[in-house]
């Protein structure tokens, strides 16, 4: 690190030594901090404006408190860079999201200042209440717990089901909210400044406090009437700030809103909250991308923007021309062509309209497109209720955060089989986000499910063949899983043709060995069958509910080995359907899986992670080489 441009952070080893500096130093702090993000991040591509964004709170919240004995629960990892930064990593940052680096997201198995796994969004309040109750419980009085959430992920359900845990149970716990949405709605006056100030005044804390202690050993007060005040306080200053918030009625007592990018200020407000009893939320406003332009004036393009130029702000873009499109791509048009033609049809999308392009139908219907925030539970049970009475939805939910949605799937879709396409995006390997993105366990997860159809493209025609037959009357629930990345076809504009549900098929014969995938791992097989120029049978099973079973038993009847391949957990997957299929039907065949193994795969690139999990290009073609000489 180039000490003269980071004079200050230079000298930041951990939290401690921060502590070490005054106040007034902490701006410049967080000015090289955000520098340090936008120069490690433009060459090691990551998640960035969020991190931008919190800059200031990062550093009160380590100033402030004594981290890591103090709690500090983060809510999504994308945020947080700056605290990676100052917890001791500064100088392994340039591994952040490599192979063998840190992690993408914080985890307690990399620091002790990352206190729980923040993959996904809207856990941290009640990660953070339980610790806040386990300090009570362990007799730890000095141990303070934060929560930080941002305003997307408030929009969680378990976010809101924490809250009310919160209201409820005797805790101090402080929640941060992070609210980027919007700017600091009108200038506060000089009363309800003051107001506001004194309500987080320490001297007039003490003072609360104490008064309360006499009014309850006096027996004037109880707990009912504790928070009812509580209520009251709130209420009176929702009217003085001019705003309704939900904390009102739950006996959090609310402070804000604050600006999140005066560090000093943060500091200030954090001190005197601190030691406050009871639970509390400090509203907090903030920019996405704060400091850096580009970021600051389109934060979805730059959540993720890849290499940039530091200096201009130029994307470095690969050149996709002549490629063939990504999969999220295929959908988007796809889906946009098929509402045009089924006035039925609506999208639904829980806070990723960009991300899995439904921005395309989007921007052309947009009063048939949903996003209903990070809330993919309600997303399902939503598409649900449209379908119950007529809609057509397609609900596009990425793979790994599908798993929230578990029960919503099974209650309200599957039980009524109601005509609802469930577009799993990101299924199987994501490479560089991790285990906590990684798709790895929608087929398992689905399979045993009665009335849902699941199916796998090999490719963009696929793709578009599957959503096309999925918007068929009759179809009831229909599930198609497709990865993130590029598809192999470059001609993928194929006609709108029905696939006939169950069915698989024959892309080569061959003799004694045959190898049975589902989804775009097919080409690597089809790949590694060429290269080894063996005699070797490649069926695409297409459909993992329900089975192709006269696939099944051609291949039964004419090879006695089988290798399975899939991008997913080999546990209960498609090698384990087959596995089933064959022993119920009395055969015997040696069948051999590959897939995602019995652990949670760590991040790396996608070629890296299929490589360590036995199933690319080379793995497979030397299994195939070993079964053939046997």
């Amino acid at each position: 690190m180039d000490q003269e441009k980071y004079n200050l952070l230079s000298q930041i080893q951990s939290p401690a030594d921060l502590r070490k500096l005054s106040v007034e130093q902490l701006p410049e702090v967080c000015q090289e901090l955000r520098q340090d993000i936008i120069d490690e991040v433009s060459v090691n591509p990551g998640h960035f404006a969020s991190s931008l964004g919190v800059v200031e709170i990062t550093v009160a919240l380590h100033y402030v408190f004594n981290t890591p004995e103090d709690r500090i629960v983060w809510d999504v990892g994308h945020q947080a860079y700056g605290h990676k930064i100052l917890t001791g990593r500064r100088e392994e940052f340039a591994t952040n999201r490599k192979l063998g680096g840190l992690h993408p997201f914080p985890t307690p198995v990399e620091s002790e200042y990352d206190t729980f796994i923040c993959g996904h969004a809207s856990n941290s309040i009640s990660a953070a209440l339980g610790m806040a109750v386990a300090a009570k419980k362990i007799g730890d009085s000095q141990r303070h717990v934060v929560a930080v959430i941002g305003d997307g992920a408030m929009s969680g359900g378990l976010a809101f089901e924490g809250i009310n845990n919160v209201s409820s149970t005797p805790n101090d716990l402080l929640i941060i909210l992070n609210d980027n949405d919007m700017s600091i709605d009108h200038a506060v006056g000089g009363m309800e400044k003051y107001l506001l100030n004194l309500d987080t005044n320490a001297t007039y804390n003490r003072l609360r406090f104490k008064a309360s202690r006499w009014l309850y050993d006096k027996g004037y007060l109880n707990e009912d009437r504790r928070k009812g005040l509580i209520r009251l306080n709130n209420a009176i200053k929702s009217a003085i700030s001019h705003q309704q918030n939900i904390f009102e009625g739950m006996n959090i007592r609310y402070f804000g809103p604050f600006d999140g990018h005066d560090v000093k200020e943060v500091v200030r407000l954090l001190s005197q909250l601190k030691d406050m009893k009871g639970p509390k939320l400090l509203h907090l406003h903030t920019v996405k991308g704060k400091g850096y332009k580009p970021a600051e004036k389109a934060a979805t393009v730059w959540h993720a923007p890849g290499k940039f130029d530091p200096e201009t702000g130029k994307r470095l873009v690969d050149d996709s021309c002549g490629k063939p499109p990504k999969f999220q791509d295929v959908f988007g048009d796809t889906l946009l062509e098929l509402a045009e033609q089924n006035p039925k049809i609506v999208g639904v999308t829980p806070a990723m309209p960009t991300g899995c392009s439904m921005i395309t139908m989007m921007r052309q219907m947009p009063d048939r497109v949903f996003d209903v925030g990070i809330a993919e539970g309600h997303a399902v049970t939503f598409s649900g209720g449209m379908a119950k009475d007529g809609l057509q939805p397609f609900c596009n939910i990425y793979s790994s955060f599908a798993q929230r949605a578990y029960d919503n799937i099974i209650h309200d879709l599957a039980l009524l089989n109601l005509p609802v396409v469930l577009c799993l995006d990101r299924a199987g390997i994501v490479g560089e986000d991790g285990a906590t993105h990684h798709g790895a366990f929608d087929m398992p997860a689905l399979r045993p499910i009665p009335n849902l159809t699941i199916a796998s493209p090999m490719d963009g025609k696929e793709l578009r063949r599957l959503m096309f037959t999925a918007q068929k009357p009759g179809m009831g629930t229909f599930v198609i899983r497709y990865p993130r990345g590029r598809c192999h076809d470059t001609d993928w504009k194929c006609d709108l043709e029905e696939v006939a549900v169950g069915t698989g098929r024959c892309i080569r014969k061959g003799q004694g060995l045959a190898v049975l995938t589902i989804g775009p791992v097919g080409y690597d097989v089809e790949a590694a069958i060429q290269e080894s120029g063996l005699d070797v049978a490649h069926y695409d099973m297409r459909f993992l509910k329900p089975l192709d079973e006269a696939l099944l038993k051609e291949v039964a009847d004419n090879y006695s080995t089988l290798i399975t391949v899939e991008d997913g957990s080999r546990e209960g997957g498609m090698g384990s359907a087959v596995l089933e299929w064959m022993n119920d039907h009395g055969y015997t065949p040696a069948v051999y899986r590959l897939g995602m193994p019995d652990h949670f795969v760590e991040h790396g690139s996608v070629d890296q992670l299929k490589h360590i999990c036995g199933f690319d290009k080379e793995s497979i073609m030397k299994l195939i080489k070993e079964l053939k000489k046997e």
